[in-house]
């Protein structure tokens, strides 16, 4: 249904950005249905298959966003509810493409020698302050444990 193609049993592929002739190996995956064979030689089982897979990587992806707001691992099970949809469906495949090539851009730049340094130098200064404002705290107003509150 959704392969970037019109013929039975083809499948749509991503064009090669780097430019390095199929030397990204198992990174390249032709895109589309992942459905097995059986059921992409019927149309009607096919569509079936495509909903249900639609259904239940909603179902996931609403948990995580419900998980967002409260304890859990929210955009963890967002991108497993989209790794679900990208087994049938060619737009959650570019999707996901996007999100692993961002992801990887940001970890080498926060790999790079001047990044780590400013962090580091922003999270002492970060710290220092949060040290110099319980020091104040305690000096003004001392600490005092909860069972040894007297009541008032």
């Amino acid at each position: 249904m959704n392969t970037g193609s019109d013929e039975l049993g083809e499948v749509a592929v991503a064009a090669d950005e780097t430019g390095t002739d199929g030397a990204r190996g198992e990174q390249e995956r032709a895109l589309g249905s992942r459905a097995p064979e059986f059921v992409k030689a019927r149309r009607l089982l096919h569509v079936s298959w495509q909903v249900a897979i639609f259904i239940i990587g909603l179902a996931v992806v609403v948990a995580g966003i419900i998980m967002l707001p409260l304890p859990g691992p929210g955009w963890v099970v967002i991108f497993g509810g989209m790794a679900i949809w990208a087994t049938e469906f060619v737009w959650a495949q570019l999707v996901l493409r996007w999100t692993k090539r961002k992801v990887t851009e940001a970890a080498q730049r926060a790999l790079d020698p001047r990044v780590r340094r400013r962090n580091i130098i922003l999270t002492s200064i970060g710290l220092v302050i949060v040290a110099v404002l319980v020091g104040i705290y305690v000096w003004r107003f001392g600490i005092v444990m909860p069972w040894k509150i007297k009541d008032q």
